[in-house]
């Protein structure tokens, strides 16, 4: 978190089951480097199986709780999800106007928990938007929310997005007050729809409409899903994050979220904000071990191994079923790649993630086919490299680019994947070396893959001939 964490306010309901609500925008207000502030308008009775028991804060409490907040802290945005009825909307909606609150605020109208049970009466509806609709920046609805608020039904792509409109008019329609400056946007979320990708919908400002996509992920385990997404988006639109970035910032985060959920009692478990910390930590990993890969390459003449276009040493991050790495940004290697140095090798900068979108290209390749690979650099291709590694039973497998289909060499970078895709087809599997020998403008290369890149570099140091096992 960094010295000076931005504070954020989440006014919603408890879960006892932890894994919505107050509980859980905590949780991700926290691992985003904000500072979490509470007011607490229901307690909920409720497991992975259900809700069952709601008890409503008194109205005057919650004020009293708002009034304590906005009176000293003074939060950057708000992010606002379960109210539970007419008089607490009307409470919270007097408090924000009462301390003329001008951060961003973002409402997530939570309507109806997983397993049905109405979490807002239904007469509050018209409440919400009468009086909280007004003060907002953000609204953040699924379908099912965005069908009640507009009273007719949400089932295809195209009727979600004639109801983005409309519900950006219902912000329109409500001028703010003078003393703020409204987004005025809408992330209808569209992961209710009976389509094989999940989408969500944001109409902004202008009302121009924006579609997010991400494949649907094969759990039950979504208990959380809403809330963990409102909070995110409410993070980085304080953070500064530009609009569009931060809905697609925000749609990632919990889509992995999701990936990382797990069973937890017998119902329907809770999304996985936590994977952040993993995901930080194998960040270190990989950057540490790409170090030593090359502080122990640096101790051999290895120049003659290096190709006149220089070489680079990549490592993915870890990706179990069902996510997958997001690009080059999930990969590390040295930015300016490794040259040729005197008789050895030389580094402009340390590795960082998203440095080398060629050497991602080949890893993110190979990956796709065994996620255990996550490494490879590329060495000069010489006969005599590849006599060595028959000797020492490497698996190989060629390309050549005379082969590549017009349409591959018209796209910007499509070549080394269709070249790496067409190598590891022909061997049936990933080997441990992919070569080609150029073409045009093209120098032949040795493309040396592993696990790892301590793994790649013995490997690559064997073929040139400059490590033998007895010596490692």
């Amino acid at each position: 978190m960094p010295n000076n964490p931005i504070p954020i306010l989440t006014i919603a309901g408890s879960d006892s089951g932890g894994g919505a609500g107050i509980q859980e925008d905590l949780k991700v207000f926290t691992l985003l480097g904000a500072y979490g502030l509470s007011v607490i308008t229901a307690l909920t009775a409720q497991n992975t199986q259900g809700v069952q028991g709601v008890l409503a804060t008194p109205p005057e409490f919650v004020a009293q709780q708002l009034d304590a907040v906005l009176s000293d802290i003074r939060p950057q945005a708000i992010k606002i999800g379960m109210l539970a009825n007419k008089d607490i909307i009307v409470a919270v909606a007097e408090a924000l106007k009462r301390h003329a609150f001008t951060g961003i605020l973002v409402i997530d109208p939570v309507m109806v928990a997983k397993g049905g049970h109405a979490l807002l009466e239904r007469e509050a509806v018209s409440a919400l938007i009468q009086h909280l609709f007004p003060l907002a920046d953000v609204i953040t609805p699924n379908v099912e929310e965005a069908s009640a608020l507009l009273e007719q039904p949400i089932r295809t792509p195209q009727e979600a997005r004639e109801a983005a409109l409309r519900l950006k008019g219902l912000l329109k329609d409500a001028p703010s007050p003078a003393y703020r400056s409204p987004l005025k946007m809408v992330v209808l979320k569209g992961g209710h729809l009976p389509e094989e990708t999940a989408t969500d919908f944001l109409c902004c400002c202008n009302g121009k409409l924006k579609e997010y996509s991400r494949p649907r992920q094969n759990t039950k385990n979504t208990h959380g899903t809403g809330c963990t997404f409102s909070a995110a988006l409410t993070t980085y639109l304080a953070q500064g994050t530009p609009v569009e970035e931060a809905v697609y910032s925000a749609k990632l985060f919990t889509d992995k979220a999701i990936c990382a959920s797990f069973p937890l009692g017998a119902g329907i478990g809770p999304t996985n904000p936590l994977y952040l910390l993993d995901n930080l930590k194998a960040r270190y990993e990989v950057v540490e071990a790409l170090e030593q890969a090359w502080r122990f390459l640096q101790g051999f003449e290895c120049r003659n191994m290096i190709p006149e276009i220089q070489t680079n040493l990549g490592y993915a991050l870890p990706w179990p079923e069902p996510s997958w790495p997001e690009g080059s940004r999930d990969v590390a290697a040295f930015p300016g790649r490794i040259v040729a140095f005197e008789r050895g090798v030389a580094r402009l900068s340390s590795p960082r993630f998203g440095a080398s979108s060629h050497v991602a290209r080949i890893i993110l390749t190979v990956m796709h086919f065994d996620r255990t690979q996550r490494s490879a650099m590329a060495i000069r291709y010489r006969p005599e490299f590849l006599e060595n590694a028959k000797r020492l039973n490497y698996s190989m497998a060629e390309f050549s680019r005379l082969n590549e289909p017009e349409e591959s060499k018209a796209r910007e970078g499509s070549s080394l994947i269709w070249g790496v895709k067409e190598a590891i087809n022909s061997k049936g599997s990933v080997p441990d070396l992919i070569y080609d020998l150029g073409d045009v403008g093209k120098e032949p290369v040795i493309r040396v893959l592993g696990k790892d890149p301590m793994s790649v570099v013995k490997k690559a140091l064997r073929i040139a001939g400059l490590l033998l096992k007895d010596h490692e």
